[in-house]
């Protein structure tokens, strides 16, 4: 079972200070319920190492390129992240096919449902990564290694395309039956590829991404404006 906090549905309900009224609470109960019965979880993650050098005739007032398990990736807010890092956990996380088709079928009939089904089962892969992502705490605390909070691509100046690396490097089809489409969104559509640093210097780490996204400013659904 994922324990999933409603108060993150609500969220991604558009409730901010103020709580839903007795019918979306008690629908929000009804879709929390079909989505543990739906919901097949599943994830993967594995180490590799970073490596951090500067382009070819470049100055040190150019970003640099970070190489990854044959990635180069040019970003600053990902190089922020990682600073101080040696290696890093590349992780990916699904629900399944269930709650996609849970929304197919509510959008038919009871579009409300639909839009509490996508909004608690955002809350639940959100909720499933982070118990994976416990279990990467874990596994880098039993080589004496601290864990940076886990940053996706989209997050900040790390490009979604990059979401296509990722899913070749685990074999995210084959390991864990995550798919991408051509707009590099995932299929299922609740599932999470992530860059989690591994340092030997302690540091602050959260699980949740909003405190380390620069676009959470402009973020309707942001934590820090709930």
């Amino acid at each position: 079972m994922i324990e999933t906090d409603k108060r993150e549905v609500y969220r991604y309900l558009g409730y901010r200070k103020n709580m839903p009224d007795e019918a979306v609470v008690r629908l929000v109960d009804e879709c929390l319920k079909d989505l543990q019965e739906a919901v097949t979880p599943r994830y993967i993650f594995r180490e590799y190492p970073i490596q951090s050098v500067y382009p070819a005739g470049g100055s040190a007032a150019q970003i640099p390129v970070l190489r990854i398990a044959g990635m180069e990736i040019s970003s600053r807010s990902l190089m922020r992240n990682l600073r101080g890092c040696e290696s890093v956990y590349l992780m990916g996380t699904t629900l399944g096919l269930g709650p996609d088709r849970l929304i197919a079928r509510a959008s038919v009939k009871h579009m409300s449902r639909a839009v509490i089904l996508q909004a608690a089962a955002a809350a639940m892969i959100e909720a499933w990564t982070d118990r994976v992502n416990g279990e990467i705490i874990q596994a880098a605390a039993a080589k004496g290694l601290y864990c940076r909070p886990r940053f996706s691509p989209g997050y900040g100046d790390f490009p979604l395309e990059f979401q296509e690396d990722l899913a070749r490097i685990l074999r995210l089809q084959k390991e864990i039956g995550v798919s991408l489409t051509e707009s590099m969104l995932m299929m299922p559509s609740k599932s999470v590829t992530a860059v989690v640093g591994l340092s030997r210097e302690k540091a602050g780490c959260v699980l949740h991404g909003c405190e380390e996204c620069t676009k959470s400013q402009d973020c309707a659904f942001a934590r820090n404006k709930v």
